[in-house]
């Protein structure tokens, strides 16, 4: 998730824990240490592949953090403020503010290596957008609140709302992602469309309009469809892939890499004597946040290529069609021939 909200939510989560102990201070607290896992970004792995595949990985294990989780409270503690709260409440207070912020990560399409170093499957629900107001907006709102009520009793009443409100809408983005699989399914079916790799995410700020892929040899169906529609609402539209360019290359690190953290749903672009690998799962057709450069044209013969992020900017247009496709059917979201490269 964006910044502001793993903010807002380390500080509701150490509020809840160490409210009565520390009152305002424990907003700063939560604030500062649920900031951290993401500070792996400053972290230069190796190129731009290594640092998209191994963001979230160790920063935010719960193995790691369980580990971590008593050495910042013993540091805490060399604090004369902080000796008001004992060394065992500090510990579960930082693991429990650490780990919120991993497990609402899990929430969105990108993955989080939460077993890692035992495991480095990136698990992801992708039931939320990684912006979205409605799930943010009660954590901030409490957040402000909290730093002007006094009174201890009705400060935790507010705090413990927001985040009992907050977690209705992960649990709301879970049913309504089950219904829109089911919908999609069925449309898929009726059509006798057949697909090797599926994944179904939120569009853009909302849960109520939600993109799909799915992914076959020749290419990938980019869906769309909305908690209003029907299943014969569902929009259905096929891009080819080259898919094919990448046999020389089986074995490089790098393509291994995108072709595992993506779970399959990746699309292979030959472009201006390039070749691009592009993830499905983030951005829409023409328009992927994550779309690398992994392999050039000379002299008739494809050649490996320093693995370079390209950058494509998400059209505001583009925005006013997806909140506009949630109630209208008839909104046709996909791209043209023009604007499907990556």
């Amino acid at each position: 998730m964006d910044s502001l909200t793993q903010v807002v939510l380390g500080s509701a989560v150490a509020y809840a824990t160490l409210g009565n102990k520390l009152g305002r201070k424990s907003l700063l607290v939560g604030a500062a240490v649920g900031t951290l896992p993401d500070l792996d970004v400053l972290i230069n792995f190796g190129d731009d592949v290594e640092n998209f595949v191994y963001h979230r990985s160790f920063s935010h294990s719960l193995l790691v953090q369980l580990l971590v989780s008593p050495v910042f409270a013993w540091l805490l503690l060399k604090m004369n403020w902080a000796k008001r709260v004992s060394m065992t409440r500090w510990s579960v207070a930082i693991f429990f503010i650490l780990s919120t912020h991993s497990l609402l990560d899990s929430f969105t399409v990108y993955g989080t290596q939460l077993l890692w170093p035992l495991s480095t499957y990136p698990f992801g629900i992708s039931s939320i957008y990684i912006i979205d107001p409605a799930y943010s907006l009660p954590l901030v709102l409490s957040c402000i609140v909290l730093c002007f009520l006094r009174t201890q009793p009705y400060a935790q009443r507010v705090n413990s709302s927001a985040l009992i409100v907050s977690s209705l809408y992960l649990i709301w983005g879970l049913a309504a992602k089950w219904h829109i699989n089911d919908k999609i399914h069925q449309a898929l079916n009726t059509q006798n469309i057949i697909f090797k790799h599926f994944e179904s995410m939120p569009t853009p700020f909302n849960t109520f309009l939600w993109r799909a892929v799915a992914v076959n040899e020749q290419g990938h169906y980019e869906i769309y469809a909305s908690v209003f529609d029907e299943a014969e609402n569902v929009d259905i539209q096929f891009y080819p892939t080259e898919n094919a360019l990448l046999a020389q290359f089986e074995e490089e690190k790098q393509i291994t890499l995108l072709q595992s953290f993506t779970k399959g749903l990746y699309g292979v672009y030959q472009q201006n004597e390039q070749v691009i690998i592009s993830d499905l799962r983030m951005g829409l057709e023409g328009y992927y946040v994550f779309s690398f450069v992994v392999a050039e044209q000379k002299n008739q013969q494809l050649l490996p290529k320093q693995y370079q992020k390209l950058n494509n900017r998400f059209p505001l247009y583009k925005l006013e069609l997806i909140f506009a496709r949630i109630t209208d059917s008839n909104i046709d979201l996909a791209v043209t021939v023009k604007e499907s490269t990556p």
